[in-house]
């Protein structure tokens, strides 16, 4: 390996520096102290200069001796970041120009005892302007991204994470490096590339089998023949097959079946089962050349992506079923965790995806404005049971498809499969993030007598080349060209849909800052939602460590600066009008702070409201519309310390929005909705049994900590994966029933209760805005801290009903049990799992407790 300590400079030389590698120019330029943290207050645009020049990174290694009894040597580069030239001792190997694939040079003939090698980087952002500029035959939109994102021009042009050239919710950071391992692979005879396993269940002879497939280099001039053995122990399973290997680059398929003797437990998404993987050992004992012994890990589980009539409904359902089950989809959607990918380790990504899971959730869309993700990511999904939808990398906007850009992306996608079909975690490949929206919607406007340039532009990147090679090398999961997308819809229609949008057909996406968010009837009924969201500040405690006491205003450049959608802070604002009283404090800080708090609580009660009437659509259409079988919101995660759609802060935070969500997709959750007057309680459940359970309702006045009524209903059948009506009546007849209540001064709360502790979170439905709640008082709340093996106590008291209770404990890092809540009892018992070493006195001191009345 050639991971460690490499020369780096600048252009013209005058910046010289020890760098790492895997790494970036910036990430050496900080580790060497010669820059500031790039996230700090307006650094994004201060450092513009590191990505407009062009940087080298050298080394010199000495070859082993031993290399020379070696057929062939190849110096292989996992992933170079983007435009570069490679050479070694003054011999140009080759160029490379697209991020996402592997690059293997043959540098036989050129090794020498000592050797210098070299990757002389060029400016990712001239590059794109210069194959934009060279690209005659049609303009390819958008050009540059709009200025409130503060980004570079033509990232269509340039096989990077699109991202890197700023978003609407990230800076403009065009890194330069050598991002993934680079080594050096000696080998006589043959070697094997790509090993990949996927499992099919063959339903004539009810017997699961797993197909191998191993891509080898063969140098020898002469077939190479040899036996392969396959074993499996814990399922008593274990072939050897004889082989041939061809002259060449070549790949030999196996076809294992599994001894039908042995009982094969499969692979379930979080929340439906066991995670089980089965340890596999490889051999390969070849006439010529040494034994290669490979081992893995091998899972069991079949998904289909299901497209079909639904009585009474126009259009076709789609949802995904897992080992012949149908999976109502819960998550979110995944953004790259950093400008900087050699900063995401192993713990950022399992704190991430774990603190996914806690939330009970399935599902997580890798987007295609980021990065194909490291192995680990898929390794952690595949333990922890997150499905993933993976999209190629092209977001929002038209590509080029001359024959050069095709063969860079054929051999892209090529390698990222071979490289992740093994993933059970992976469910679905899709072709592109809202292309075909982007056509069908004429984002560009594009006069309508050059539209099918674009089209036959799209067919052909993403259908006749990305498709093809998708279905030749994976049959064994579903492929969608775009999303949104109307699945065979779009397909029947050319691959566009005059539509994507529809609800009757495929997926959605849906945004709306301008309408109340309480209100469910704004929302899309529709088959599948796999991106809606709203946006939020991070807390304080994220903005303090990139800004300075003059930026903490919700008006400041700062905040200003930090804000890439348009128009985006004063959305909030609008957005929180509507419910609540906008803070008013003469003190800015405390001003800020509030706000920020309000921002939270919007964005947790919007989101919950549309992921809820997303649940209890599942098992009913109505006017033709509903069967919705997923809720994917924006975002999971952050990549700076910003506004965002995320519900997790940059460095792992929880905002209120996640620890609503862990609710809104509790696995057994009643969710009350209001229709022309009339309560309705609806039982969504994930169970795979249905269940006679308890639906309590229970009735407060603002006023006081005492319930004015309560209703308990006895014998309600929730039924198993779905979303059943289990209780309705009108407000007007629950108030009167409550006597002393009207819908400004009481707030309803209902849980299920069942046997064997069997419980749903409790839930709550505000009858009106809580600006005009009526008795609600300011409460004094109090916490009592302490330890208990290695978590913490928080004991709350209150002597009022508060809603929307935060806790808030600034940087120390790790999660409350609950939080955001309404509390209506005097005391509550809150946990805190830490996720490094901290003590009481520590979380007393930076502990503070918030509830709405908190924010004057």
């Amino acid at each position: 390996s050639l991971r460690g300590s490499w020369r780096l400079r600048s252009g013209n030389g005058s910046v010289s520096l020890r760098a790492e590698v895997p790494g970036c120019v910036h990430t050496a330029l900080l580790r060497r102290g010669l820059i500031q943290d790039p996230y700090y207050r307006f650094n994004d645009v201060m450092y513009r200069w590191i990505s407009l020049d062009n940087w080298t990174y050298s080394r010199t290694f000495k070859t082993p001796l031993d290399i020379r009894k070696w057929q062939k040597v190849n110096l292989v580069f996992e992933g170079v970041d983007t435009v570069a030239q490679i050479l070694l001792n003054n011999v140009t190997l080759g160029r490379t120009d697209n991020m996402f694939n592997r690059y293997s040079f043959d540098i036989t003939s050129v090794l020498q005892e000592v050797n210098f090698v070299e990757v002389r980087f060029l400016s990712a952002v001239s590059y794109a302007a210069e194959q934009s500029r060279c690209h005659k035959a049609h303009g390819i939109p958008p050009a540059c991204p709009p200025p409130v994102q503060k980004g570079e021009c033509h990232v269509n042009f340039i096989r990077k994470e699109q991202c890197s050239f700023s978003w609407d919710w990230g800076p403009s950071f065009p890194t330069q490096g050598i991002w993934k391992d680079v080594k050096i692979e000696a080998y006589n005879h043959y070697h094997l590339i790509y090993f990949s396993l996927s499992p099919f269940f063959v339903k004539s002879s009810q017997q699961w089998c797993l197909e191998i497939e191993s891509v080898f280099d063969v140098v020898s001039s002469k077939p190479v023949a040899g036996l392969v053995t396959v074993n499996i122990p814990k399922l008593q399973t274990q072939q050897t097959f004889s082989v041939k290997l061809q002259p060449g680059e070549g790949s030999i398929v196996l076809i294992v079946n599994i001894n039908k003797s042995s009982a094969v437990e499969a692979w379930w998404p979080n929340g439906h089962g066991k995670q089980t993987g089965y340890n596999m050992t490889t051999t390969f004992i070849m006439e010529a050349g040494c034994q290669i012994e490979k081992l893995s890990k091998v899972y069991f589980r079949t998904v289909e992506l299901v497209q079909e009539p639904i009585p009474g409904s126009p259009g076709l359902s789609f949802y995904f079923r897992i080992n012949g089950r149908p999976i109502f989809i819960k998550g979110s959607n995944w953004i790259p965790a950093d400008s900087f990918q050699d900063r995401v380790t192993y713990d950022t990504l399992r704190l991430l995806l774990k603190s996914a899971a806690d939330a009970n959730m399935n599902a997580l869309r890798v987007w295609g404005g980021g990065v194909y993700e490291q192995d680990e990511f898929y390794d952690i999904c595949d333990e922890i049971g997150i499905m993933i939808w993976q999209d190629f990398m092209f977001a929002c906007a038209l590509y080029p498809t001359d024959q050069n850009y095709l063969e860079s992306v054929r051999a892209e996608v090529s390698h990222q499969v071979r490289r992740l079909k093994s993933h059970p975690s992976i469910i679905l490949w899709s072709g592109n993030n809202e292309n075909e929206a982007a056509i069908a919607s004429n984002w560009f406007s594009i006069p309508s007598s050059d539209i099918g340039v674009y089209i036959k532009d799209y067919v052909t990147l993403y259908v006749k080349n990305i498709r093809e090679i998708v279905l030749s090398e994976d049959k064994s999961r579903p492929f969608v060209a775009s999303s949104p997308t109307n699945g065979l819809q779009s397909v029947k229609e050319g691959w566009l849909s005059q539509d994507p949008y529809d609800t009757h057909y495929g997926d959605t996406h849906f945004y709306d800052y301008n309408n109340d968010c309480w209100n469910w009837t704004m929302y899309p009924k529709t088959r599948f939602a796999s991106e809606y969201g709203f946006q939020s500040w991070p807390s304080f405690s994220t903005i303090e460590k990139v800004s300075s006491p003059e930026d903490w205003s919700y008006t400041s450049n700062f905040s200003l600066h930090r804000q890439h959608h348009e128009d985006g802070n004063i959305q909030m604002l609008q957005e929180i009008g509507r419910h609540f009283k906008l803070p008013q404090s003469t003190d800015p800080v405390k001003k800020f702070k509030d706000v920020i708090y309000l921002t939270q609580v919007m964005q947790a009660q919007c989101v919950k409201t549309e992921t809820e009437f997303y649940r209890f659509s599942q098992s009913e259409i109505i006017k033709g519309e509903g069967h919705t079988m997923g809720a994917l919101y924006w975002q999971l995660n952050d990549i700076w310390q910003a506004p965002s759609w995320a519900s997790l802060e940059y460095g792992g935070k929880w905002k209120l929005l996640h620890y609503f969500a862990q609710n809104f997709f509790a696995p057994l959750l009643p969710v009350a909705y209001e229709d022309k007057g009339m309560l309705h309680i609806y039982g969504v459940s994930d169970l795979h049994v249905d269940h006679k359970l308890t639906l309590r309702v229970v009735v407060h006045a603002w006023g006081s900590l005492e319930p004015v009524c309560s209703l308990a209903k006895e014998g309600v059948t929730v039924k198993a994966q779905s979303a059943v009506p289990i209780y309705k009546e009108y407000i007007s007849d629950l108030l009167e029933r409550c006597r002393n209540c009207t819908r400004k001064s009481c707030v309803i709360t209902f849980c299920l209760v069942g046997e064997d502790g069997l419980q749903s979170p409790t839930n709550h439905y505000f009858l009106s805005s809580l600006k005009d709640a009526v008795g609600l008082e300011k409460t004094q709340l109090s916490a009592l801290v302490s330890q208990q093996d290695d978590v913490y106590i928080f004991v709350l008291q209150t002597t009022a009903i508060a809603p929307f209770v935060s806790l808030d404990v600034g940087s120390i890092k790790g999660r409350f049990s609950d939080n955001g809540f309404l509390m209506t009892e005097k005391k509550k018992v809150v946990v805190f799992y830490p996720w490094e070493p901290t003590s009481v006195e520590e979380l007393e001191r930076s502990l503070t407790l918030t509830s709405l009345l908190d924010v004057v």
